[in-house]
């Protein structure tokens, strides 16, 4: 479905338009997930291992009141410098940038929208969001997992972030019908480490078995998308204890500090960052690869 605010980038026009495989990707991790340069330099390198794996990368934002499926250097580079200054978009909060013919990085939820809207049914990430620690006095589930139950995309991710609640995370994908299917694993990675502890609903050996999953779900009508869990690479992952203190430490001084909403996320990763002296920024630059190595042999097989 195209829409009026839609802008595709001709070179992912022609791959939709010929039934070639396209890979969606996000853009808050260039704006709030990383800091400049390497957030440019990690968003160039993202775009080229897809296009190594044999997909067309779409990065996604919101740029002078237009959805943008597709960004060029200049793009890159601008939000890369914007940072926090760029809005984070989710749902709600695409109306508003548009409106305001504002800059906008767009958060899981929105990618998905967005990409649904130009065509697309497979888009790369770090880690979703949700259940927050806590969250049954404070309400803080991420509207990330609410798209998963009614957007017809399909996350490769290296599971939920670690800071989040994972065992509440699951069970209130299970309510909302949402499959996590974890690629060669049995257990939900927890983004900088292999495990978590908790158990995905089926494990699957390849990308063309996940592809004819989705394929059937979809063509049986079934609405939302799924969560495709890809450990990070074992070289790359970080020893459990280690970031477990690290997180603790930063939960600590975000509810000191009153951090909440939408900024807790940037604030926890950052200073995870800091605590770890930067292991985990590389560590977060590798599942993303990773990940979006995989999303693009799924999406060829698709």
């Amino acid at each position: 479905m195209l829409n009026a605010y839609l802008d595709i980038q001709p070179v992912v026009a022609e791959a939709l338009a010929a039934g070639k495989p396209v890979v969606a990707l996000e853009s808050t991790i260039i704006s709030h997930g990383m800091p400049y340069p390497q957030n440019v330099e990690t968003a160039r390198q993202v775009e080229q291992v897809v296009r190594d794996n044999g997909a067309v990368p779409a990065t996604i934002a919101i740029i002078d009141g237009r959805l943008k499926v597709g960004l060029d250097e200049g793009a890159l580079e601008a939000l890369g410098r914007a940072g926090h200054a760029a809005t984070k978009c989710s749902r709600r909060d695409i109306p508003f940038v548009l409106a305001n013919k504002g800059l906008g990085a767009t958060t899981v939820a929105s990618t998905m929208i967005i990409a649904a809207m130009a065509g697309i049914r497979v888009f790369a990430t770090g880690g979703i969001g949700g259940v927050h620690r806590g969250a049954q006095e404070t309400f803080d589930i991420s509207a990330d997992l609410q798209e998963f139950a009614q957007t017809p995309v399909a996350v490769v991710c290296a599971g939920a972030k670690s800071i989040l609640d994972i065992g509440l995370t699951l069970e209130y994908l299970e309510t909302q019908g949402v499959p996590v299917i974890g690629y060669q694993t049995e257990e939900l990675p927890a983004f900088y480490t292999r495990e978590s502890g908790f158990k995905v609903d089926y494990r699957l050996e390849s990308p063309a078995a996940i592809a004819e999953a989705l394929r059937l779900k979809w063509e049986l009508g079934l609405a939302g998308g799924a969560v495709v869990a890809n450990p990070i690479p074992t070289q790359f992952a970080m020893p459990k204890a280690d970031i477990d203190a690290a997180i603790a430490q930063a939960l600590r001084e975000a509810d000191e500090q009153g951090v909440k909403g939408k900024e807790s996320t940037p604030f926890l990763l950052a200073r995870v960052c800091e605590l770890t002296g930067g292991n985990s920024l590389a560590a977060n630059i590798q599942l993303v690869l990773n990940n979006a190595a995989l999303g693009a042999r799924i999406a060829a097989s698709l």
